[in-house]
């Protein structure tokens, strides 16, 4: 029954493909250079002769119900921590110091791995018994021993951003100080939109399922948090019309061996390269390059390389396991686009708008209410690492947008 579905979406898709399509490459293409080979941090980079099993068409077979759970304690980009959560920069499986005139390392220590593998271990068998929910703060059950997610360039850092941050960070809606004009002041996960790519399997606090499908010519890529499926073509056929831009873009997919290589192009400038989306939004101009290998019976190899350049100095890669999720299933995400709570919160604005006029006119000169009083985050708790309004860098207002992935408290709060 799946097949059959999937592959009626495939001739759909198949046909808005033929109407648009041209033989012409992306305007700048040519010139990126080839993104960087697969990088199996799962076995700290060592090699893996694991053969998958073949789908009965004779693709390696990546199909099930993957997670990005096992990476809680690994931070994005080096010198980046988890302070006080024992990932590298917390109390436990630091990232081992750096050799003057080296890069950071990407593994641990096998004394540091020990200790995070301790941790893991501890963490999840109290939190099997003691947990709130079976849906929220998904936590680790295995231990891999990278030190970031960034494998290139060498230093585990995030290229330098050539835009002006302010102007291209992505809107925080009722989670920022506002004020809200318009629906577009919500970033695109607030609207229940999207998360975008990176964004989308990007470890965050619950939701991180991610199931693969496969039929003859083409994959099945869908998110459990909010309704995207992503079409991987594998049948050849070209990308569509350069002029079209979508918020998941246009992938076309082939085998190299073991590995699914999927190119993604035609994306907007509306998504941006960070936990559920947040942070400095890319241009149109962005293509990504991502490699699945399944690794082991229950390890997919997970890469993608970022290469934008109007928005970063260089293309920079992010790699790390996926494993078999908890449960197996993806539960249904229902997510109302345009849902009352955007109309409500712009009516408050508006209301705030009259309030002060109306003091105003009283000689009552006040600051403008926040969108939430004291900067308040999720369940009304200020956001970690962040204070009241007006607090400067890493405030709700003031500072220095953070870098994608950042543990600035965006990673421990569901919006």
């Amino acid at each position: 029954m799946t097949m059959r579905v999937l592959a009626s979406v495939a001739t759909v898709c198949g046909i808005g493909v033929f109407v648009v399509s041209q033989d012409a490459p992306l305007s700048g293409q040519a010139a990126r250079s080839a993104p960087p080979p697969l990088v199996i941090t799962a076995f700290a980079g060592k090699a893996v002769d694991y053969k998958a099993p073949r789908t009965p068409w004779g693709d390696p077979d990546l199909q099930g119900v993957w997670s990005s759970d096992d990476m809680e304690n690994v931070p994005m980009a080096a010198g980046q921590g988890r302070g006080g959560r024992g990932g590298p920069g917390g109390r436990a499986g630091a990232a081992p110091a750096a050799t003057p005139g080296q890069p950071p390392p990407l593994y641990l220590t096998e004394d540091a791995l020990a200790a995070r593998k301790t941790q893991v271990d501890s963490g999840a068998r109290t939190r099997d018994t003691s947990a709130e929910s079976s849906f929220r703060f998904d936590y680790a059950r295995r231990t891999f021993p990278q030190t970031r997610l960034i494998v290139d360039p060498a230093d585990g850092r995030l290229p330098a951003i050539k835009v002006d941050q302010q102007a291209r960070q992505m809107p925080r809606g009722t989670y920022g100080p506002g004020p809200l004009d318009s629906w577009e002041d919500f970033s695109l996960y607030e609207r229940c939109i999207t998360r975008g790519i990176a964004g989308s399997i990007l470890r965050v606090i619950y939701g991180n399922g991610n199931r693969i499908v496969q039929a003859p010519g083409v994959v099945a890529f869908s998110y459990e948090m909010l309704p995207d499926t992503r079409i991987f073509f594998t049948d050849g056929r070209k990308h569509i019309n350069q002029s079209i831009h979508q918020y998941l873009g246009d992938s076309r997919a082939h085998w190299e061996g073991e590995e699914l290589v999927v190119e993604t192009t035609n994306l907007t400038n509306k998504t941006a390269i960070g936990v559920n989306g947040n942070g400095i939004r890319h241009s149109d101009q962005m293509v990504i390059t991502e490699r699945f290998r399944r690794v082991a019976d229950n390890v997919i190899q997970y890469q993608a390389t970022y290469d934008d350049p109007v928005t970063y100095a260089a293309p920079f890669t992010v790699s790390f396991p996926l494993t078999p999720l908890d449960g197996g299933n993806l539960l249904p995400y229902d997510c109302h686009p345009g849902n009352t709570a955007i109309s409500m919160s712009l009516s408050a604005e508006r209301a705030e708008d009259r309030a002060v006029a109306a003091d105003a006119a009283k000689g009552i000169v006040r600051r403008r209410r926040t969108v939430q009083d004291d900067g308040a985050g999720v369940g009304a708790a200020p956001p970690a690492g962040r204070g009241a309004p007006g607090a400067g860098p890493g405030g709700r207002a003031g500072g220095p947008p953070p870098a994608p992935g950042a543990a600035t408290g965006e990673n421990d709060v569901e919006k």
